[in-house]
Formats: structure tokens, C-alpha cells, sequence
């Protein structure tokens, strides 16, 4: 029977490996963007159809209080669309369809998935007005990003720990 080793004493088999995070293009990240925001409107068409079918009576309270889109009507946009991809980063581990279809995901600093904190500071940081147009730039590092500690990598092109 061979003795006891320690923790310490163990050969680690992660420890050689090394991590190259490979940031996404600003033109990938802007083809997500625009899946994704695409995917939203889908998703709150599909919604509102769904609600008008279950409660015909609401289509006439939106008509009779509809005298443009205002203000309030876009910081609710805002929130709904910050919810919307915080629960698709959440679930599907830093992918959204975007991501998905231009090989991208979101992960933290150190290359890791993200948890659900994660997802929800990137929600909240896609809430606040004009977000959007911090990711011009080349490469793009948006708010969500910077505020959230993680990034937009290229799976591809990218050695990162394990999914």
C-alpha cells in the first residue's frame, strides 16, 4: 500500500496549461448585438401576441393610451431587454444566439463561465441609457463588460479552462 501525499505534494494536471483569451471583433460583437436585439423583438412580439390571445381587453387599454412611444415606453424597452439577456446569459452559460451563431461567448476575467451574478451585473449594466454606444471602438469593450469584470472572447481562437 503505497503512503499518503498531501494535496501540496500532488502533480496538478491544469497546472502547465495555459489560458489565451482571444477578444471577439468589434464586427462579431456587433453582429451579436444585432441578432440578439433581434431575438428580443421576436421574443416581445411573440409575448404581446400571446397576452393579446389570453386578454383580448388589453390590446384596447394600449390603444387608448397610445400617443406615441414616449420616454417611459423606452426605459421599459431598456429593462425588459436587460432582463431578457441576463436570463439567456444565465441559462446558457455566456451564450445568447448571437453569440451562438458568430462563435463567441461571454466569460470572466480569468477565462471561467459565467455565474449568474455574472449574467445579472451584465443585465443590469445593458438597463442604463445609451449603453449601447459604448462598445463603439475597436476592440470593443462595452460597459456591461468593464462593469461586469468579463469579456467577449472567440471560442476558436481561444484556450480557456474547461466548459
Amino acid at each position: 500500500m503505497e503512503p499518503y501525499t498531501s494535496q501540496s505534494e500532488e502533480e496538478h494536471i491544469f497546472d502547465d496549461m495555459q489560458y489565451h483569451l482571444v477578444q471577439a471583433s468589434t464586427a462579431k460583437r456587433l453582429a451579436n448585438y444585432l441578432i440578439d436585439l433581434l431575438a428580443f423583438y421576436v421574443f416581445t412580439f411573440l409575448l404581446g401576441m400571446f397576452l393579446a390571445v389570453v386578454n383580448p381587453s388589453l390590446l384596447d387599454a394600449v390603444n387608448e393610451n397610445r400617443s406615441g412611444f414616449g420616454l417611459i415606453e423606452r426605459l421599459i424597452v431598456l429593462v425588459l431587454y436587460g432582463f431578457f439577456m441576463f436570463l439567456i446569459e444565465a441559462v446558457f452559460k455566456g451564450k445568447s444566439l448571437g453569440k451562438l451563431i458568430s462563435g463567441t461567448r461571454a466569460v470572466r476575467e480569468d477565462g471561467t463561465l459565467l455565474t449568474v451574478k455574472d449574467a445579472m451585473l451584465r443585465g443590469l449594466s445593458r438597463m442604463v441609457p445609451f449603453e449601447a454606444f459604448s462598445a463603439l471602438g475597436s476592440p470593443s469593450y462595452p460597459w456591461h463588460d468593464k462593469w461586469s469584470k468579463t469579456y467577449v472572447i472567440d471560442e476558436k481562437q481561444s484556450q480557456f479552462p474547461i466548459l
